[in-house]
């Protein structure tokens, strides 16, 4: 009894650093979250998402979150003469964790992906224990025009990489602030260095294909110093 509990535990406080950084992830990349749900404390997460017997209770994990004025900002289009109402691509995100069921396979990404599209949320991510199949995807691909659907296994949110004192600071640039930056220096966005979408930063800040990011570095002789990469 006494090491069902001790696992029962440890699977607890994993849960509980993985509720964490997805909320510090989604709060980085600029939805609007309380501080007491970002920094929850073990003992609050107990008594709101486990069970009577002290087990996770997943299903009670599901949150959703609006995007800020600044992020609205830094997404917005800009209306032109051919395109003079552009449909904004971004809206709420709605993060679920998915109960410990074994791989996940079509039917229940299509569940998911039917429910961001129902309740007209632009981004969602799925926290599994589970791999996907490479059915459920390719549901994720085709869901791209209407959802941005991202999965990430608990194992790889258990610590924020971000906070790390050896990685640098990464800000999305706007679109304005990415053709100032092309103009300024006469440059084609091939040509500069990249980050692939499946770098753990590129997917911490949910950077698209196209997406520029400003990386900010410490430097002893230079004080600080910037850095840009074209996301591919």
């Amino acid at each position: 009894m006494d090491d069902n509990a001790g696992v029962v535990g440890k699977e607890v406080t994993r849960l509980w650093r993985a509720w964490r950084t997805v909320h510090e992830m989604v709060q980085d990349r600029g939805y609007i979250l309380a501080e007491e749900e970002v920094k929850i404390s073990l003992d609050s997460f107990r008594l709101q998402y486990c069970k009577d017997n002290g087990e996770p209770n997943r299903e009670k994990m599901t949150f959703s979150a609006s995007p800020s004025e600044d992020m609205m900002k830094k997404y917005a289009i800009e209306p032109t003469a051919a395109n003079p109402n552009p449909k904004v691509d971004v809206g709420t995100i709605y993060v679920e964790f998915v109960p410990d069921t074994g791989s996940i396979g079509v039917q229940q990404m299509k569940k998911f992906v039917t429910f961001c599209n129902e309740h007209s949320h632009k981004s969602g991510i799925m926290v599994t224990n589970s791999a996907i199949s490479a059915q459920a995807r390719r549901i994720i691909n085709g869901a791209r025009d209407y959802a941005y659907i991202e999965v990430f296994l608990e194992e790889d949110l258990l610590v924020n990489i971000t906070r790390h004192e050896l990685v640098p600071k990464h800000i999305l640039l706007s679109r304005e602030e990415k053709a100032a930056l092309l103009k300024r220096y006469h440059l084609k966005e091939t040509q500069l260095p990249r980050i692939l979408s499946k770098d753990p930063i590129a997917r911490y800040l949910g950077l698209k294909r196209g997406n520029v990011v400003k990386i900010i570095r410490d430097s002893e002789t230079a004080g600080r110093y910037a850095s840009y990469r074209l996301c591919v």
